[in-house]
């Protein structure tokens, strides 16, 4: 039998193509995350900063329970929506959610709970979670762990009280935060205030998320 000749050039490997990142497993809940978002912020930074009427606050709070509403559901399907579901931009929009769920303490803890789920599933932030866990203890009276807490008094924002503030900077060290004072000094840098006269807190009821 005849053999068939062997090719005298054998083709070249293509050269790989650029890595191709995978999107949002979600991207309709995105979308729902960010564009809740979006409406909420303008809100939100004019609260942080005294700047809303008595009726503003009042109708602030009822949109903040309904974004709250809709969170608990997407968890109660989903669990946290985290980056493989919903993309960095809609887990971040997540977080922003949950923070100001003031009004719905139970979808506050909720979301708490499930984004420590994720984050020792290394799906999520322990950086991100430290602020919503403080979020938690301060809506419920307690002392935060972290410091990313902070209230506006007459001269700014100041740090809310802190559990063992002498080992605070250790904790916020373990989390992946800045030292707290260096944090305090960003975000009164952020809003144009003064440096603050001293840490202690006023007796203003406003939070602002550091």
């Amino acid at each position: 039998m005849e053999s068939v000749p062997a090719p005298a050039t054998v083709p070249a490997a293509r050269p790989p193509g650029p890595a191709v990142t995978p999107g949002p497993k979600l991207p309709y809940l995105r979308r729902e995350l960010l564009a809740r978002v979006d409406v909420a912020e303008p809100r939100w930074q004019r609260l942080s900063r005294q700047q809303l009427s008595d009726q503003e606050i009042g109708r602030g709070r009822q949109d903040d329970y309904a974004n709250a509403a809709i969170l608990g559901k997407i968890i109660g399907e989903h669990g946290w929506p985290v980056v493989g579901l919903v993309g960095e931009d809609g887990a971040a929009a997540a977080l922003q959610l949950a923070l100001h769920a003031d009004t719905c303490a139970n979808v506050q803890k909720l979301s708490a709970r499930a984004m420590y789920r994720a984050v020792q599933a290394g799906t999520a932030s322990i950086r991100q979670w430290a602020h919503l866990h403080d979020r938690c203890l301060r809506r419920a009276g307690m002392l935060q762990l972290f410091g990313t807490q902070y209230v506006l008094g007459a001269d700014g924002h100041v740090r809310e009280p802190v559990r063992e503030p002498e080992k605070l900077d250790e904790r916020r060290a373990d989390v992946g935060l800045p030292p707290a004072a260096e944090a305090l000094d960003r975000l009164r840098r952020r809003l144009q205030e003064p440096p603050p006269a001293r840490e202690d807190p006023p007796t203003a009821n406003l939070l602002a998320a550091a």
